[in-house]
């Protein structure tokens, strides 16, 4: 099974998002942090766009920044806007007609929503700005004072 990354990529981004000094930082910038291309941050956070999370200003010295402080922003509401779900199985029927898969449907899917309630339950109490504070505890275990993401 394929790692399914979209959530911590994100969320990477969005801790260098937090601590910026410049504010608004380019698709460019961002990718950087992720090794990846800008093109793919761009479809990442277009739809933390859409649900008010992150802001972007088009043209020369635009770019992205958060829409709203880290304190306000959970983790929850950052997995619903990217359409992730955290659980490694899926319900949807390969052989609907199947007697077997249907029963074994009907199992899971129950267990599967209980899980993605608490799941979201336990995401809802976590903010970015949670994430902020921990890695600049880490950093500063470090001995460095000054960091710049």
């Amino acid at each position: 099974m394929k790692r399914n990354s979209k959530l911590s990529s994100t969320l990477h981004i969005l801790v260098h998002m937090a601590e910026a000094r410049e504010g608004i930082q380019t698709s460019e910038q961002l990718a950087s942090f992720i090794h990846t291309n800008p093109v793919v941050v761009r479809r990442t956070i277009a739809g933390l766009r859409e649900a008010g999370i992150v802001a972007s200003a088009r043209g020369h010295g635009g770019g992205w920044q958060l829409a709203r402080a880290p304190e306000t922003i959970s983790l929850a509401e950052i997995c619903t806007a990217l359409g992730e779900t955290l659980l490694p199985f899926s319900t949807a029927p390969e052989s609907p007609g199947c007697l077997v898969e249907q029963a074994v449907i009907a199992v899971l899917d129950d267990f599967r929503a209980e899980a993605e309630r608490l799941l979201l339950q336990k995401l809802a109490r976590v903010t970015l700005a949670d994430i902020a504070a921990d890695f600049r505890r880490r950093y500063a275990a470090l001995g460095v004072t000054d960091h710049a993401v």
